[in-house]
């Protein structure tokens, strides 16, 4: 049925790359089931490789009994003496070999269709098993067509496809174009393995710049954080323990050589790099820029700075549509709020305003409240007594002091309540 199969296996296996093992057990279900579908699936049948003569095997087994009540899987003690061996005795499981060609044409092309399903699978599962750990990898392979708006990456042995929400929306591939991409899922679907593919995931900086600079693939360098908006700007931040790299230009390179081949390959996306800093604020401060920052007032509970900047400075902080304080705080993992002087002095206005109501008070100690962050009678009444008493710029300040003045300053927002209600 399969001449010269022994070559046949070796041929396939060296083709596909699969394991012997696998493609002989594919063999050998496949005659198995064929030979089951000729002469009856009652049958007690095995089917076996033999690999010196270059075949697979298959035998029907017969259980010796004294009386036969299934002539499909038993044989009487007398036929099987007489036919099979002299030396039978009950309960002996006594195999004859079928000859392979007489299963017929339909039985044949049940085998060879088992036999493809089978190799397909093996090849399934050996693509998953290559693939599974390379999550977070670059990959490189030519476009092989479209689908849906998908991109079908040819990888080699395997295929990738690029979801539209991975595709960056300015760039423009055809049939035949080489791509690179960044692995960030491997899925195991019944179709096989899907490798799901992204030109638009932060990761794919990172792996770029992991390949562009040898002082990250050695470890020297640590790309700490990737902010991303495809297309349009990256913001990544990057340290070292090594007092003699600086590690911004290790990774922009020698005239901006580094950068500028991540740059191309993202066809045009800008790039910032900037030095982490263990001091969040001056961080925060990094990530914005190329603005500049006067001063910065942090709340770490909420993990919340409100940065103050020049005037000419607020909207080159802010950025085009809010991308450079929005990927900022991507980046660092701070809320900000960025506002010019002009605007925090009419709030330093209105605020000190609100604290001059309060009975006592002047602007000295209005000031510092405000320094503090009491930016108004509102924040006052609902401040903490005990933290408040910690103020030791403030003379003879004490709880019971920081208590007055927050009930005056609750009392005073419920008249002007009342007020606005009558």
């Amino acid at each position: 049925m399969l001449p010269e199969l022994k070559r046949l296996i070796e041929q396939l296996g060296k083709d596909k790359g699969i394991d012997k093992e696998i493609i002989i057990e594919a063999l050998e279900t496949a005659v198995l089931t064929a030979a089951k579908k000729k002469l009856g699936q009652a049958l007690d049948m095995e089917a076996h490789y033999n690999e010196e003569m270059g075949e697979i095997e298959v035998f029907q087994f017969m259980t010796v009994v004294e009386n036969v009540l299934n002539s499909d899987t038993q044989i009487s003690l007398k036929e099987a003496r007489e036919t099979m061996d002299e030396d039978a005795e009950p309960g002996d499981s006594l195999g004859t070999k079928i000859e392979a060609n007489s299963f017929g044409r339909i039985a044949v092309q049940s085998a060879k269709q088992i036999i493809i399903q089978k190799v397909r699978d093996a090849e399934r599962d050996m693509i998953y098993e290559e693939y599974k750990d390379k999550k977070g990898e670059l990959v490189s392979g030519f476009v092989q067509r479209f689908e849906g708006g998908s991109i079908i990456v040819n990888l080699g042995r395997s295929e990738g496809v690029i979801p539209p929400a991975e595709q960056i929306h300015k760039e423009g591939f055809k049939r035949g174009d080489r791509i690179r991409a960044y692995i960030c899922e491997v899925k195991r679907i019944s179709k096989g393995p899907q490798i799901i593919l992204s030109r638009t995931h932060p990761g794919f900086v990172k792996a770029l710049f992991e390949i562009e600079v040898p002082e990250i693939s050695e470890g020297l360098v640590e790309i700490v954080s990737v902010a991303r908006e495809p297309g349009n700007r990256s913001k990544i931040s990057v340290k070292t323990s090594d007092k003699d790299i600086d590690p911004v230009g290790a990774c922009v390179g020698m005239r901006g050589s580094r950068v500028q081949s991540v740059v191309q390959e993202l066809r045009g996306e800008k790039i910032d790099i900037l030095p982490y800093s263990d001091d969040q604020a001056n961080y925060v401060c990094s990530a914005l820029s190329p603005a500049k920052v006067d001063r910065v007032y942090v709340d770490e509970d909420l993990r919340f700075m409100e940065v103050i900047v020049p005037d000419d400075q607020l909207s080159l902080a802010i950025g085009k549509g809010g991308q450079n304080v929005r990927l900022a705080a991507r980046l660092t993992g701070w809320k900000i709020d960025v506002k010019s002087e002009s605007m925090i002095d009419g709030q330093s206005d209105e605020g000190y305003g609100g604290l001059m109501k309060i009975p006592g008070m002047d602007e000295n100690t209005a000031g510092i409240l405000y320094k503090e962050g009491m930016k108004n009678i509102e924040t006052l009444a609902s401040a903490d007594p005990e933290k408040l008493a910690l103020l030791t710029s403030i003379q003879g300040m004490s709880k019971e002091k920081a208590a007055g003045w927050i009930d005056e300053a609750a009392k005073i927002i419920t008249n002007e309540n009342n007020e606005q209600d009558a």
